[in-house]
């Protein structure tokens, strides 16, 4: 059966990278971004054919969602699977000197763009009886901290309980209207993307780099695995499918002076402001 999947934030990075897999995987794609003239390079780029539609959308605005999901509706019929994938983040700076129009940008993604996405499609869901809702964690879901991230991480440890907040409701849901939509969570671990690189100077980046080759993996490597298990469909409602697990990660260090990684540049590439990122 040909599944019908919606991406927010399709139009780059791991959420572009999701949207070639999904569809090297016979899937109908529909993604959406802020800039109309991002979401048409973006579908050139993916060469979809009939089985691939770009709509532009903000997804801090809840109407603009809708008309992402009444656009996937109407090039493909019912909708299968949502992935709240857009995301955005702040320069790693202290909490108290990030302006606040730079804060609430990156809140108003990573949280608003989360609850709209997941509110339209769980309804839409409910009323087809079924589907999957699958939103994106980030650094700082699990509860760690690190200076610099606390706006960013503060938003991903938000969706990991909206999600599971989502879950609940979906299973209270079921005790008086019988349905199949479950909340679920992607874990992507560290992807080279330009959200990962985005403001480090040389100096920091030097410094960085070498245990960042060691944990993080290219969009290429980490959206087809991701692609897989979404399709697999065998992840309970508020479950979680993660690629960099704790495990994976301490086996990494293990083996890090015999098994030699680079999977970032040497030289910090040029990327787009934080804000932009999606």
């Amino acid at each position: 059966m040909t599944r019908t999947v919606v991406i927010t934030g399709g139009t780059r990075g791991l959420g572009h990278g999701l949207a070639r897999a999904f569809l090297d995987r016979g899937c109908k794609v529909a993604f959406c971004g802020r800039d109309a003239a991002g979401v048409q390079a973006a579908l050139e780029s993916l060469a979809g054919g009939a089985y691939a539609v770009g709509h532009p959308a903000d997804v801090t605005d809840r109407d603009q969602v809708a008309g992402l999901w009444a656009a996937a509706e109407e090039a493909f019929g019912p909708v299968d699977v949502w992935i709240n994938n857009a995301g955005a983040t702040t320069a790693r700076k202290p909490l108290w000197e990030l302006g606040p129009q730079e804060a609430d940008a990156v809140t108003a993604v990573n949280l608003r763009g989360v609850v709209n996405g997941s509110a339209v499609a769980a309804e839409r869901f409910l009323r087809q009886g079924r589907g999957r809702v699958w939103n994106m964690e980030g650094f700082g879901s699990d509860g760690r901290t690190m200076p610099g991230l606390g706006v960013y991480g503060a938003s991903k440890r938000a969706v990991t309980y909206l999600t599971g907040a989502l879950a609940a409701d979906l299973k209270r849901e079921r005790e008086t209207h019988p349905h199949d939509v479950r909340a679920l969570l992607l874990s992507p671990g560290i992807v080279v993307t330009d959200l990962l690189l985005h403001d480090y100077t040389p100096q920091e980046y030097a410094k960085v780099r070498p245990v960042l080759n060691v944990l993080a993996d290219r969009v290429e490597t980490v959206a087809p695995w991701l692609a897989d298990r979404v399709l697999a469909d065998r992840t309970a409602s508020g479950g979680r499918v993660a690629w960099l697990t704790r495990r994976k990660a301490a086996g990494r260090f293990a083996t890090a002076a015999l098994r030699k990684r680079s999977v970032l540049p040497e030289q910090l590439p040029s990327v787009a402001h934080p804000e932009d990122v999606s």
